[in-house]
C-alpha cells in the first residue's frame, strides 16, 4: 500500500463469499456483504490463546447479508470488534499484511478501538506460537517487550508514518458474523505525516497474502473487487460468485529474501505497453526483475496511480504526447505530487476524453485497458486555468524500485484474485455501478 494521492467521493456495496477456506483457518460457505469506506492511507515501504488462534474456526450458515458501503480513493471497510461490539473503519489493503487498530487517544480526533471496554481482548505474549512463527512474513520483525511480555510490532512507511504497538487477539465482526481470536496489531504509539487523514479511519485491514493477513485468518481461497469509475457504486467480494467473464494472468510466487521484492504481494509479470494501435518499443528485459528483485510488478488498492519504472514510463510518456498533441497543450513547468509530470493545461472547458488513446497494459493471457477519465485526473484547486495530469507516474521520482498498478486504473474493471489457482483475472470496460444489482440478482 502506497500513499494515496488525492481525494474522490465513491459509494460502494460489498459482498462476501466464503465457499473455501485454507484448512488450518475455517471451512465455510457463507455469503455475506457489509459496508466499506476508502480513505487516503500513508505511503508504504515494501521493503485468547495462540492456540485458538490456529485451530480450526467455523462460521454458521446465514442467508447472504447485504448493507451498503462508501469509498474515496481507498477501499474501507465497516465492522465491528471487541465485546460488546465497536464500529470501526479499516482500510482495506492488498499491499499490506498486519492489520491494526489505533488503541490509544491522541491530541488529534483519530477514532480508536477502547480494548479496555473489550471482554474478549487478549493480548499475546512473547511466547506465544502467533507471535514466535506466524509473524515470519512480516516487513517489520516483531520484538519481545520482556518487561510486559508483549509482542511488540511495528509498521512504517516511506513517508516518515509509523506505528507502534503489541500483537492482540479479538473478536471482528463482519456482518452478522462473529470472528473470535482474530490477530491485529493494538498501536498505542503514531506518528503520522498526514494526521487529518488518520483522523477518518480506525486502522487497516491487511489483504496481502502473509500469514496473517486477513486474506489467510479469513480462510480464504478467492476475492474480488470492481470499482465504479462513473458514480459512486462499487462491490467488494470476498469469496466466490458469479462474475463476468474473465481473462488470467498468474501470480508470481518467489519465496527467496530479496532486498527490492514483496514476497507477498499480488505480483504479475508485465509484458508491454500498447498507445491506441502503436505497441511501444520497449524491450522484453525492461520489464523483468533484477536479481536483487527491483522491478517487481504488483496490484495495490491502497496506492491510487500507477507507477512506471523510468525506462518504461518515458516512452510511454513520450508516444501519449505526441498522439494528445492535437487536443491536449502540455504545461512542462507543473508536476503532480513529486511524480506525475506530464500535465496539461485545460482552461475553462473539460478535455474530450473520447479523443484519447486508449492505453493497454499487457499481461500474459490477459490486458488492462486504461481509456477515457481514467487517463487524466483534474488537479484540484481555484481559478479557470484548469490543469489534468496523466494518470501514470515516473516510479524514480516516487522513489519506488517497482511497477504498481493502482485502483485509479482498475475503475470499470472486475479484479479477482484466485488464491486457490495462483492467477489474478481481469474484466475490462464493466458497468461497475451496476455490479452489486448484478451480484444481488445471481445469489
Amino acid at each position: 500500500m502506497f500513499s494515496s494521492l488525492i481525494h474522490l467521493q465513491i459509494t460502494f456495496c460489498i459482498l462476501i463469499t466464503i465457499p473455501l477456506a485454507f484448512s488450518r483457518i475455517i471451512h465455510t460457505n457463507q455469503t455475506l456483504i457489509f459496508p466499506l469506506t476508502a480513505q487516503n492511507i500513508h505511503y508504504k515501504d515494501h521493503n485468547a490463546s495462540s492456540t485458538t488462534f490456529l485451530q480450526q474456526r467455523h462460521l454458521s450458515s446465514l442467508p447472504p447479508i447485504k448493507i451498503p458501503f462508501t469509498h474515496d480513493v481507498t477501499l474501507t471497510v465497516t465492522l465491528t470488534a471487541g465485546s460488546p461490539p465497536q464500529t470501526i473503519n479499516m482500510v482495506l489493503d492488498t499491499g499490506s499484511e498486519l492489520s491494526w487498530l489505533h488503541c490509544k487517544k491522541t491530541s488529534t480526533p483519530t477514532p480508536i478501538f477502547d480494548h479496555a471496554r473489550s471482554s474478549s481482548y487478549t493480548t499475546l505474549p512473547c511466547s506465544s506460537p502467533v507471535c514466535t512463527t506466524q509473524t515470519q512474513d512480516l516487513t517489520n520483525p516483531p520484538i519481545c517487550d520482556k518487561n510486559a511480555n508483549l509482542c511488540h510490532v511495528a509498521v512504517s512507511y516511506a513517508d516518515g508514518s509509523s506505528l507502534d504497538g503489541n500483537l492482540a487477539l479479538d473478536t471482528f465482526g463482519i456482518g452478522a458474523t462473529r470472528r473470535p481470536s482474530t490477530a491485529f496489531g493494538c498501536m498505542d504509539s503514531t506518528s503520522s505525516t498526514t494526521p487529518g487523514e488518520d483522523a477518518k479511519t480506525t486502522g487497516l485491514m491487511g489483504m496481502n497474502r502473509g500469514r496473517l493477513s486477513f486474506v489467510n485468518q479469513m480462510g480464504l481461497s478467492k476475492f474480488s473487487y470492481c470499482i465504479s469509475g462513473s458514480d459512486s457504486t462499487g462491490v467488494l467480494v470476498l469469496g466466490d460468485a458469479p462474475l463476468p467473464p474473465l481473462k488470467y494472468t498468474p501470480l508470481v510466487t518467489k519465496l527467496d529474501r530479496l532486498p527490492y521484492w514483496d514476497r507477498f504481494a499480488y505480483t504479475v509479470q508485465f509484458q508491454g505497453i500498447r498507445v491506441g494501435s502503436t505497441l511501444l518499443p520497449i524491450p522484453a528485459s525492461a520489464f523483468v526483475p533484477e536479481n536483487s528483485g527491483a522491478g517487481q510488478t504488483i496490484l495495490d488498492t491502497g496506492t491510487q496511480f500507477t507507477f512506471l519504472l523510468a525506462p518504461v514510463y518515458n516512452v510511454l510518456k513520450t508516444e501519449f504526447t505526441k498522439q494528445t498533441k492535437p487536443v491536449l497543450t502540455v504545461d512542462p513547468g507543473f508536476v503532480f505530487q513529486t511524480a506525475l509530470d506530464l500535465c496539461f493545461r485545460v482552461g475553462t472547458t473539460k478535455p474530450d476524453f473520447s479523443k484519447l488513446p486508449t492505453v493497454s497494459l499487457m499481461f500474459p493471457g490477459a490486458e488492462l485497458t486504461v481509456s477515457g477519465e481514467k487517463l487524466l485526473y483534474r488537479v484540484p484547486g481555484p481559478g479557470s486555468d484548469q490543469k489534468y495530469c496523466f494518470t501514470f507516474g515516473n516510479s524514480e521520482l516516487a522513489n519506488i524500485d517497482m511497477f504498481i498498478i493502482g485502483n485509479y486504473h482498475q475503475q470499470n474493471v472486475w479484479m479477482e484474485y484466485d488464491l486457490a489457482h495462483a492467477t489474478v483475472g481481469f474484466a475490462n470496460d464493466v458497468k461497475c455501478n451496476q455490479a452489486s444489482q448484478l451480484l444481488g440478482s445471481r445469489l
